[in-house]
Order: structure tokens, then C-alpha cells, then sequence
């Protein structure tokens, strides 16, 4: 009898990293309750996320009357701030605040914008919709200006939170804490969206008001706990050398220098393009050429966030086994080839079920891909320019997404209307074959992230900073 509590806490020992992925995470620095809490600034942006895609897209199209075209430039509008994400990086790790930090003051600020964009938000759309006495120009205005802040905000907090995470993680567990800060985000979405079309179920411009600031309020109240007593105050950051600062182009040259950025760089963008051009492709294609519910392709969303969630699990146990990040990386886009064929094939059967798996091993695809590339972005960047490599990535992932997504969109009608005139022979004037066109250029992007990230697996290790000295010469591309 006594034999047997002590065999099931040794098996309990054996198997809980497996089933807890997320506690090989922690460390004596950086605890589970706090990093816990320092993820909340995820859920903000998640939902933020789903406020500007979700939830208002909605709302102005079906509610509000707003015109589809002028709703989505809004939603794109965010887009116009991704490439200050690097920006956003190199100030966070040369600001020299007077109470001695560098990424708090940053992650604050970009807090208050976004909590501004979302405070004005719902009377821009107010105006916007053409119920006040406003001229309409006024609310496109306000509302430009609303959606603007908010996609700022966003890229600021997650740009200096990721950078944060990483001052406070040891190299070894960073695979762990940014699969967890990924999934934060994707819990943040889904609960937000639950939340929201609950409140929002009996839908009045008043309840609208409440719940967008509402959401506000609770913007400010996460990142508030999450960066409480996160970085240390350092006041030797507060002195003066005498020796200038770099720019932050002079950053960015020496950034590039200690490794192949240029090539790893480019293979995040090529893949992330790959991944999201049929963002919102995915639900009209299983509606249209399918036959699928609106409740069936709406838990498509579900399928792609849990195959998402299920690659940043494993691509964090391989990472942590030590695997080669831009391998993890290429082996994400195989899977994500595999899903877009799986897709197509879908409507040559007419099964739901297939279509089903091909958009979760999309997900977990994309999953692998993005955590993979992030993490080499981490590993890679000198130690004094963390919060800037991580702004270089993160400014060619959603530059990449947001034009991809657009990209997607328009090529997909413009072959769907050449394929039902029959410009493009009797063969393919199908219904289909603008969604597919989509997937075969897909399928083509990811072969070319292939292409790219290849030689930096076989320079595996070159681009690391205490090797860039010797190797960066040959290893630049």
C-alpha cells in the first residue's frame, strides 16, 4: 500500500510537462503567477482584435448601414502603423527613463492610445452611421482616427510586452513563454467574442456605447496588472555616457550584420503571406462551393484557432528539445501545403469533413510557422536589441498578413470573373476556381518560404550573437 502513492507521483512526474506544456515555462525569475499575469497585456489585444474585426465589422455593415468598402479601409487602417513596430522595438531598448525603466513607459503608452481609439470609437461610429446632425465627413473622420489609435495601440503593447517576456525569460524556456503569450491571445479572442455577441445580442446604439468602452476600461485595468512590478527599476539606465546613441537606422544596419535578418526576414513574410491570404476566403468558399450552415462555417474560425493553438503546443516542445527554430519553421509550411491541397480536394468531393481537417491543419500549420519564426527572432537578436529584432518581425508579419488579406480578396474576384465569362476557358467556369487559384498561389508562397529558410537551417547556429563575429560575413544575405 505504501508502494503505490509513491508510483503514481513519480508517473505524475513523468507525464505533467506533457500535459501542462506551458510549466516548463516558469523559472525561479519568472514564476507561473507571474507570467500569468504578465500575459494579460495578450488578452487586451485579442480583444481589441476582435473589436475591429469582429464585432464592429458587423455592426457598421448590418446594424449601423455603413457602406462594406468604407468598413473594410477601417479595418485596414491599423495596417498603416505595422512597420513601426521596428521603431516601437529600438526606442524600448535605448529609452533611458528617469525612473529607470525602458519597456514600461513604452507598453503604458501604448496602452492609453489604444484605450483612446476605443473610448471614441463607438461616437465615431455613431456620427459615421448618419444619426446625428454631424456632417459625414466628420465621422469618417473621427472614425479613421479611432480605428488609427487602436491598431497603434495594439502594436505598441504587443511589440514592448513580447520584448518585456523576453528580458525576463531565460533563453532556454523563451520557446515555452511565447507559446503561451500566442495562445493568451487566441483565448483573449475567443472569450471577447463570446462575451461581446452575448452582450450585444439585443443590439441598441446605447448598449454598443457600453460595451465598446466597457472594453475600454478593461484595456487599462489588464495591462495596468500585467506590467505591475514586471521590470526591475535599473537608474544606471539614466546615465549619460557621452558617447552619442545610435539611430535607429544605424540599429537596424548592425541589427543586420550580426546574421542573415535579410533572408530570415523575408522567409517570415513569404510564409505569413502564404498562411493568411485566405483569411477571409475560407467561410464564403465552404458556403458557396460546399453548401455548408453559416453555423458551419462559422466554427470553422474554432477549427483554424485550435489547430493554431495545437502548433504553438508543439512547436514550443520541439523548440524546447532544442530543434532547429527555422526547421520547426519549413515544417510548418509542409503542413500548411498539405492543408491547402486537402482544401481543394474538398470541393472536388463535396465533403465537409474534409474541408474541416484541411482548415485545421492550416491552423496548426500557421502555428508552428509563426512560433518557430518568432522564437528565431529571439534567439537571434543581440541582447541589447531584443525589443528591435522583435519589432522587425512583427512589422513584416502583419505588413504581410494585412497586404496578403487584401491581396487575397481582390484576386479572387477578379479570376472569379474571368472563370464565370469564360475567359479562362469552358474547363474552369466554375464557381470554385477563384478560391482555388487563391490556394495554388498559396501552396506556390509556401514552397518559396521552403526556398528561403532552407540554408538557414543548414547554417544552423551561425546567426546566433556570440558566433555572429566570426561567421556574419559569409552568412549575410
Amino acid at each position: 500500500m505504501t508502494k503505490r502513492p509513491g508510483r503514481i507521483i513519480r508517473l505524475w512526474q513523468g507525464v505533467g510537462p506533457h500535459l501542462l506544456p506551458f510549466a516548463n515555462a516558469t523559472s525561479d525569475r519568472l514564476p507561473m503567477s507571474r507570467l500569468l499575469r504578465l500575459s494579460l497585456f495578450q488578452i487586451s489585444c485579442g480583444m481589441a482584435a476582435v473589436l475591429l474585426v469582429g464585432t464592429l465589422n458587423r455592426v457598421m455593415i448590418v446594424e449601423l448601414h455603413v457602406p462594406a468598402w468604407l468598413v473594410a479601409s477601417m479595418v485596414a487602417l491599423p495596417l498603416v502603423f505595422a512597420p513601426a513596430r521596428a521603431l516601437i522595438g529600438f526606442k524600448s531598448d535605448t529609452y533611458k527613463s528617469v525612473l529607470g525603466w525602458k519597456r514600461v513607459p513604452y507598453l503604458w503608452l501604448g496602452t492609453i492610445i489604444q484605450f483612446g481609439g476605443l473610448a471614441m470609437m463607438p461616437f465615431a461610429l455613431l456620427v459615421l452611421s448618419g444619426d446625428t446632425w454631424a456632417e459625414p465627413w466628420a465621422g469618417q473622420l473621427a472614425a479613421a482616427i479611432a480605428f488609427l489609435m487602436t491598431g497603434f495601440g495594439m502594436h505598441m503593447v504587443q511589440t514592448v510586452g513580447l520584448a518585456l517576456a523576453t528580458d525576463l525569460t531565460p533563453r532556454d524556456q523563451q520557446p515555452n513563454v511565447v507559446a503561451m503569450l500566442s495562445a493568451m491571445q487566441l483565448v483573449g479572442m475567443v472569450l471577447s467574442a463570446l462575451v461581446f455577441g452575448a452582450l450585444l445580442a439585443d443590439f441598441s446604439q446605447l448598449r454598443l456605447i457600453q460595451v465598446v468602452q466597457g472594453a475600454a476600461a478593461l484595456t487599462l485595468v489588464l495591462n495596468l496588472v500585467a506590467a505591475w512590478q514586471q521590470e526591475v527599476r535599473d537608474p544606471s539606465r539614466t546615465a549619460r555616457t557621452g558617447e552619442p546613441e545610435p539611430t535607429f537606422l544605424e540599429a537596424f544596419r548592425a541589427l543586420r550584420k550580426s546574421g542573415p535578418w535579410n533572408r530570415r526576414l523575408l522567409g517570415a513574410g513569404i510564409g505569413t503571406a502564404g498562411f493568411t491570404m485566405q483569411d477571409v476566403l475560407l467561410e464564403p468558399y465552404g458556403g458557396q462551393i460546399l453548401g455548408l450552415s453559416v453555423g458551419a462555417t462559422t466554427a470553422l474560425s474554432a477549427l483554424l484557432a485550435g489547430g493554431a493553438v495545437i502548433g504553438f503546443l508543439r512547436a514550443a516542445q520541439r523548440l524546447g528539445q532544442g530543434a532547429d527554430s527555422h526547421q520547426v519553421a519549413g515544417h510548418g509550411a509542409l503542413v500548411g501545403i498539405a492543408g491547402f491541397t486537402v482544401i481543394i480536394f474538398s470541393g472536388a468531393f463535396g465533403s465537409g469533413a474534409v474541408f474541416g481537417g484541411g482548415v485545421a491543419l492550416i491552423g496548426f500549420g500557421a502555428g508552428l510557422f509563426g512560433h518557430a519564426t518568432l522564437t528565431a527572432c529571439m534567439r537571434a537578436a543581440p541582447a541589447d536589441q531584443v525589443g528591435l529584432a522583435l519589432g522587425v518581425w512583427g512589422a513584416v508579419q502583419a505588413t504581410a498578413a494585412g497586404c496578403a488579406i487584401a491581396l487575397g480578396g481582390v484576386l479572387r474576384d477578379v479570376m472569379s470573373s474571368l472563370a464565370t465569362s469564360g475567359a479562362l476557358g469552358e474547363g474552369l467556369a466554375l464557381a470554385a476556381t477563384g478560391y482555388v487559384s487563391i490556394y495554388l498561389i498559396e501552396i506556390a508562397l509556401l514552397f518559396v518560404t521552403l526556398a528561403v529558410v532552407g540554408p538557414l537551417v543548414r547554417n544552423r547556429g551561425a546567426s546566433r550573437p556570440q558566433q555572429a563575429a566570426g561567421l556574419a560575413g559569409p552568412a549575410h544575405v
